[in-house]
């Protein structure tokens, strides 16, 4: 078995990426720390046609060296915005029948392999601060609460790990 070279991958360039039509994800950012996770973030939503991401709180915005080490090009193909208050976003997107979608540990939590996203609906997933996690105020005003499935010692995911893992699912689920 042969390795691909880059040039066999017939992936997009930036104008056709901007053409495409994007999956019905878009991913929201509540306060993280790491310029790293925030450049594989934007790497991840590339990967899967991300509508766009919304940067709240003191979650950098690009162009970062540290940002642009991770990302790779792809915060000049995935659309995103700065909100300095997380609730704004949330209400803007409610307001058009975007379902937000907490990923979080908490009571009554859909674990991810339980979730089933609807075709014809759009989701926001909000990933939170490497320490606290997802502010509490917008676990209350999420729709959805969603916990990925962990089996082992430790308590949570990186934050771009679990990114990779929700968005990857729910793509996956969509097909």
């Amino acid at each position: 078995m042969r390795k691909l070279k880059n040039e066999e991958l017939e992936r997009l360039d930036i104008s056709e990426f901007k053409e495409a039509e994007k999956s019905p994800i878009i991913i929201i950012l509540d306060n993280i720390r790491s310029l790293n996770n925030i450049g594989s973030v934007f790497r991840t939503s590339d990967a899967f046609l991300i509508e766009k991401i919304y940067l709240c709180g003191i979650t950098a915005q690009p162009p970062h060296n540290d940002i642009r080490k991770t990302a790779l090009g792809s915060t000049k193909t995935v659309d995103w915005e700065y909100y300095e208050n997380t609730l704004d976003v949330i209400d803007n997107l409610k307001s058009k029948d975007v379902q937000i979608c907490s990923i979080e540990q908490a009571e009554n939590a859909t674990m991810l392999n339980n979730f089933k996203p609807q075709p014809d609906t759009k989701y926001a997933f909000v990933f939170g601060n490497e320490v606290k996690g997802v502010a509490q105020d917008v676990v209350d005003a999420s729709d959805v609460i969603i916990e990925i499935p962990q089996y082992g010692t430790k308590h949570s995911l990186n934050i771009s790990v679990s990114c990779g893992v929700v968005v990857w699912d729910v793509f996956s689920k969509l097909q």
